[in-house]
Parts: C-alpha cells; structure tokens; sequence
C-alpha cells in the first residue's frame, strides 16, 4: 500500500469512529447503506459533527477563535484536496469526488458560527438557520446517494431539504431541555420558554410532520443502494417523533427522550423487511 492511500484510509477510519463514537444510531443507519457509500457519508458526519463540538463543547475564551482556524481550515482543504486533519482531509476527498456544492460548506459554517454567540431566532433567522445546520448537510448526502448524478439530485433536492429539516428540529424537541438551560438558546421562533405550552408544542409538531411527508416522497424515489439506508433513518427519527409528541411539554422540558436500543434494533429490522417486500 503506497503512503497516499495509508493515509487516506487513516483519515477516513478517523471519520469513521468519530461517526461510531457520537451516534449508534447513524451509524447503523449507514450499515444499511451500499458498502460503496458508507465511506464518504462517514466522511461527511465525521466533519460536521466536529464543527458542531467546536461551538457546543468546546467552551472558554479561546472558542471563536478555534472555530476560525476550523473554517479556514476546511477551506484550505477543500481547495488543495488534502489536509493535516484527517477529518478535513477525508471530507475534502468526498467532496471533490462527489461534486460537492461548495455553497453548501458555506451555509453549513455559517450556522454554525452562530451557534458561537446567537441564543434566540426570529421566523427568518430559524429559517437560515435550519437551512445551513440540517437541510445542506442532507444534501451533501444526497451527492453521494444519487452517485454525483446532477439529474437524479436536482430532483430529488427538496425532499432532502425537508428530511433535513425534519430531522434537525426533532433534534430541537429532544434537545430543548439543554439547549435552554445548559446554552441559554431557544432556536424556536417566537416561543418564550417560561411559557412554553401545549399550543406551542402542536404548531411545532405540526411543521414537522409536513416535512417528514414532503421527505418521504423522495426517499422511495432513491437508488436502491440508498434508499433502506435513508428510509432506516427516516423511521428512527419517525418514532422519536411520536414519542416526544405523545409527552406533555413539562416531561420534555424535564427529560432528554430517548429510544431504547431494543426498540431501535426492531425498528431497523421493520425497516428491512418492507424494504425488501417492496412495501415503501
């Protein structure tokens, strides 16, 4: 093995284990991808994952200024394909071989630059917001899930959009909890959560089931090496919705829900059979 392709397979095990480390869930999810994807979806968590602990753990005074070295960072590897970090060099990789939008880069560290000092959005801020935090990374995914195939990814773009989108706010459900008390930010708009209440919660939980219909349009419409790893995620995240929406606001406001891995490891295998008997 020449010391380019050593290296290569070092950053992307890097991505790899960063994805593993942070969310069993995901990971399975890519488990169910074609092993030939499974690598630059990796990729692509392993970096957004670590621009994401830049700004929600890694907290002092020195904080803005590491993620500014991150961003220039990437850059620099996205221009030159190759980086001293393995995450940005395993993402630079998968970006320039799937054909990446750069803009999506740009959205994505955007969102997440505002993270560093932002603790409360307005309708058009949580807009950009979810644009740039959820809705790009769904579609650096979906590169990669179509086979760079320009056609197949313009038209399937707005179903990814909604999936991310989905995904990102039950993550806000989940979350609400420590984001407000350990961060001090709402990134729902207009909601006061001293006052936080049941109507507030449906309108919510209202948008969210739109997106995950609008998602899933375009989930059976991907390739089949895609598209049980999609629809696996997909489901995960269906259910976690439905768990936090069958609670009253004050037991999320009290507890992070949670799916155990006994129903998660029923929920994938549910998933597998209907896709595999056609029944998407």
């Amino acid at each position: 093995m020449d010391s380019v392709r050593l290296y290569n397979d070092v950053a992307a095990e890097c991505a790899k284990r960063t994805t593993k480390a942070y969310s069993t869930s995901f990971s399975l999810g890519i488990r169910f991808l074609a092993p030939s994807l499974r690598e630059a979806i990796y990729n692509i968590y392993g970096f957004v994952r670590y621009a994401d602990e830049i700004v929600d753990t890694l907290h002092g005074p020195h904080q803005a200024e590491m993620f500014a070295r991150f961003k220039e960072n990437t850059y620099w590897a996205l221009d030159h394909g190759m980086s001293a970090n393995p995450i940005l060099h395993a993402f630079a990789l998968t970006f320039e071989k799937y054909n990446i939008d750069r803009e999506h880069v740009d959205l994505f560290l955007r969102s997440m630059e505002w993270d560093l000092d932002r603790t409360a959005y307005d309708r058009d801020a949580y807009d950009d917001y979810i644009v740039g935090s959820a809705e790009v990374v769904g579609l650096m995914c979906l590169h990669v899930f179509v086979f760079g195939d320009r056609e197949t990814y313009e038209r399937l773009l707005p179903n990814a959009r909604s999936l991310g989108a989905a995904f990102q706010k039950v993550n806000f459900l989940r979350d609400l909890k420590d984001d407000f008390e350990d961060k001090g930010r709402v990134y729902f708009p207009g909601v006061d959560m001293a006052a936080f209440n049941a109507k507030a919660k449906r309108q919510i939980e209202a948008e969210i089931s739109t997106d995950f219909r609008h998602a899933y349009s375009g989930i059976v419409k991907l390739p089949k090496e895609s598209r049980l790893g999609v629809y696996v995620a997909y489901v995960y995240y269906q259910r976690l919705f439905q768990k936090i929406a069958a609670l009253p606001t004050n037991r999320i406001m009290e507890e992070r829900v949670r799916i155990p891995n006994r129903r998660k490891a029923s929920l994938f295998v549910g998933s597998y059979l209907r896709h595999s008997f056609n029944l998407l």
